[in-house]
C-alpha cells in the first residue's frame, strides 16, 4: 500500500506541480449486493458488502478557486472553472466528482477553496460493482474533511445519491452509496432502505469465497431499463397502498397481501415486479438468519432463488448472465450463483469453496466464452472497510 500511494503521489506532482501545501488520500471501495436485488427504491432490505477493491482520491487546494480532475483510469482530465462544474455526458467519469461539488453547495456546506484531485481505482467499469458510487463517495468524503464539514457516513451517503440522482441523472437508490460508506470488514450491512436503519452482519465464508464474475457486457444504467422497472414499482405500490393503507413501501406487503390484492394491478409485468419485490425482501431476511447461523448452504440456495426471480419476474437479466450461473452451478464446490446489481449485464456473485475457484474461472470461463462468444473476467474479491483516510508514512 505505501509503495502504491508514493507512485500516485509521485503522479500527483506530475501533473499538478509540487506545493508546500500537504497532499490527502482517501479511499472508497465499490460494493456486491449478496443479495435483495431492485429493492432499495422499493423500500425493502439490502445486503451488500463492500469489497476489497475501490477508488483512492488524492486532493490538494488550490489557490485558484479552479477544480483539477484526473484519473489514471480515463483519458478525460480537465481544470475547471467554479461556473464548468455543468454536467457534459462528453466529460464521462469526471461528472461525479463534478456533481459532487456541487452537490455540496445546493446543499449549503461551503467549497472555500479550489483543489486538484487525482482518482485511481481497480473496480471494473461497467461491471455493476459502483465504480460510480466508489468515487462520488471518496470526493464527498474528502471535500468533507477538507473543509471540515461535520457530516457522518449516512450525510455523505445521501449527498452522493442525490449527486447520481440529480446531477448524473440516474434514478439509482441509496443501497450503493450506503454500503460504500459504511462497510466494514468481513460484514455485510443489512439496510432497511426508507429509514436507512443498518447493522452490520458476519458473513462466516470459511472454507468458501466470493467469486465476482464479469460478464464483460457493458450496461449502462442512464440507458438500460431502469428507470422503467422503478416506474413500474411505483405503479403497483400506488395500487396496493390503497388496498392495504398502513404500508409505507412496496416491500412491506407480506406475500401472502400480495396474492389476495394481486388482481387490482394493472398488468401482468407490474405484477410480476411486485411479486419479485416482496418475495426478494423475505429472501434478504431469511439470509441474515442463516448467516448467523454459519448455514452457507441454504444462503446459497437463496442466491439461486434470487436469480431466478430477476430474470422471469423482474426480467432484468440477461443470456450472458444466465449462461454465467447456468455453468457456475455445474461446478462441485458452488453452494450458489446469481447476477448482482442492476442487471442487463455486468456481473454475478458465486459462493465458491476455495479448492474450486481455479477450476470455476476454467471451465466457467471456457463454457461462457463457447456459448457467447464473450471473454469472461473472474475477480477473487474479500469483503473489507467503508470510505477511509489513508496516511502515506
Amino acid at each position: 500500500m505505501e509503495a502504491h500511494l508514493s507512485g500516485l503521489k509521485k503522479k500527483f506532482c506530475e501533473i499538478y506541480g509540487d506545493s508546500a501545501q500537504s497532499i490527502r488520500f482517501f479511499y472508497a471501495p465499490g460494493r456486491v449486493n449478496l443479495i435483495g436485488e431492485h429493492i432499495d427504491y422499493n423500500g425493502g432490505y439490502v445486503l451488500p458488502a463492500a469489497l476489497t477493491a475501490g477508488t483512492t482520491c488524492l486532493i490538494r487546494p488550490r489557490a485558484d478557486g479552479k477544480f483539477g480532475f484526473f484519473s489514471t483510469g480515463f483519458s478525460e482530465h480537465g481544470v475547471l472553472a467554479s461556473e464548468e462544474l455543468i454536467y457534459r455526458a462528453e466529460d464521462d467519469w469526471m461528472n461525479y466528482p463534478k456533481g459532487v461539488i456541487a452537490t455540496f453547495r445546493e446543499q449549503g456546506y461551503a467549497i472555500n477553496s479550489g483543489y486538484d484531485m487525482l482518482f485511481s481505482g481497480n473496480i471494473p467499469n461497467g461491471a455493476g460493482l459502483s465504480s460510480s458510487a466508489s468515487i462520488e463517495v471518496a470526493c464527498a468524503f474528502a471535500l468533507a474533511a477538507m473543509e471540515k464539514h461535520g457530516l457522518n457516513r449516512t450525510d455523505l451517503a445521501l449527498l452522493a445519491q442525490r449527486t447520481e440522482n440529480r446531477f448524473v441523472g440516474v434514478n439509482c437508490g441509496i443501497m450503493d452509496q450506503f454500503a460504500v460508506a459504511n462497510g466494514k470488514k468481513d460484514h455485510a450491512v443489512l439496510l432497511k432502505c426508507d429509514k436507512l436503519e443498518f447493522s452490520h452482519i458476519p458473513v462466516p465464508l470459511g472454507e468458501y469465497k466470493l467469486v465476482v464474475a464479469n460478464t464483460n457486457k457493458r450496461r449502462g444504467l442512464v440507458d438500460s431499463k431502469y428507470n422503467e422497472r422503478r416506474s413500474e414499482c411505483e405503479t403497483a405500490f400506488a395500487v396496493l397502498r390503497n388496498a392495504y393503507p398502513h404500508i409505507a413501501c412496496l416491500a412491506e406487503l407480506t406475500p401472502e397481501q400480495l396474492d389476495a390484492s394481486a388482481h387490482l394491478l394493472p398488468s401482468e409485468s407490474v405484477k410480476k415486479r411486485a411479486k419479485h419485490v416482496v418475495e426478494e425482501n423475505n429472501r434478504v431476511l431469511t439470509s441474515v438468519k442463516l448467516l448467523e447461523q454459519g448455514n452457507l448452504p441454504e444462503f446459497g440456495k437463496l442466491l439461486n432463488a434470487s436469480h431466478v426471480s430477476l430474470r422471469d419476474l423482474f426480467e432484468v437479466s440477461c443470456r450472458e448472465l444466465d449462461v454465467m450461473v447456468e455453468e457456475a452451478l455445474r461446478i462441485s464446490g458452488v453452494l450458489g450463483s446469481r447476477m448482482t446489481g442492476a442487471g442487463f449485464g455486468g456481473c454475478t456473485v458465486s459462493v465458491v469453496h476455495r479448492d474450486a475457484v481455479e477450476q470455476f474461472a476454467a471451465e466457467v470461463g471456457a463454457k461462457y466464452k463457447e456459448r457467447t462468444g464473450l471473454a469472461a473476467s473472474f475477480y477473487d474479491f474479500g469483503i473489507g472497510d467503508g470510505v477511509k483516510e489513508l496516511e502515506l508514512a
